[in-house]
């Protein structure tokens, strides 16, 4: 399945995918310790919601656009981070983000004095833009392959961190690296944070990439899944989820609501949909 971050942004998935990091990087800073955060698919780190490739899908219209129409204040942080590249936009006039970010974005606006941002795109044209993007941030960019940059940049200079992977899924070997490099990279870092974004369309397929990380043994490892329909859409994308390695106590048990919200949000019309949270390890 081919996932280029600039036709899709501000979908429903960058919803869900966007507002649980958020949820995600605050609950570690509880802690004053700092953070390491690392994207190793990165992208450009901002989109033009008006612009050729965006437009030509026009999901932002079900995604950060029904996030901004809903009143939920568990959503606020979300909302705030896309505001914040649009100038401030005031959304209680009703105003419409016209730029997205993308997930280097959401980190870099989360960054304590303390915490290091790395960034990884191997695209040159989407690293150079990355870079531009970026500039005046204290974001490292890189440009290599993203499973090695995954492992050599592992265990980081801070004790604690968040990984976050988030291929296009153009290649079909993708998920195989994925299932490859992650007992890999838990090894080198037992008690890091990994997150790993996955688009759902065949619920077979996803059903066997579930079992094959559950086989993986890897303690505490969660999966978040949106299902936007009542029922598969054949040949179509149908959500998306996260698998979350070592997710933070605070996190977790702040999750259930924020699902909920997320949920009634981003329901298609017609559809109730369904978001759940399960471990697949112990």
């Amino acid at each position: 399945m081919n996932y280029r971050h600039a036709f899709h942004a501000g979908n429903s998935a960058d919803v869900v995918k966007h507002s649980l990091l958020i949820a995600l990087v605050r609950a570690l800073q509880l802690k004053e310790s700092a953070l390491t955060l690392i994207d190793t698919h990165a992208g450009c780190g901002l989109y033009d919601l008006g612009g050729d490739e965006a437009g030509r899908t026009g999901e932002a219209a079900q995604g950060v656009l029904r996030a901004f129409a809903d009143t939920n204040p568990l959503l606020n942080d979300y909302r705030a981070a896309v505001e914040a590249v649009n100038g401030g936009l005031a959304v209680s006039v009703g105003a419409e983000p016209r730029l997205y970010p993308g997930s280097p974005q959401f980190l870099a606006q989360l960054l304590r004095p303390q915490d290091l941002l790395i960034l990884n795109e191997k695209h040159p044209e989407d690293a150079y833009t990355l870079r531009g993007t970026m500039r005046g941030t204290p974001a490292a960019v890189h440009e290599r392959d993203a499973y090695e940059l995954w492992l050599a940049l592992l265990p980081p200079r801070s004790p604690r961190g968040v990984v976050v992977v988030d291929p296009p899924y153009e290649q079909t070997d993708e998920r195989a690296r994925i299932t490859t490099t992650l007992p890999a990279a838990h090894r080198k870092w037992a008690h890091g944070v990994t997150v790993i974004w996955y688009p759902l369309k065949d619920r077979a397929t996803h059903v066997r990439w579930k079992e094959q990380l559950r086989r993986l043994g890897i303690p505490k490892l969660l999966c978040v899944e949106h299902w936007l329909y009542d029922g598969d859409q054949p040949d179509i994308y149908n959500g998306a989820g996260l698998f979350i390695v070592n997710p933070p106590y605070a996190f977790t048990q702040a999750l259930p609501p924020l699902l909920e919200a997320l949920r009634a949000a981003l329901a298609p019309e017609g559809h109730r949909g369904q978001i759940a949270a399960d471990w697949l390890g112990d």
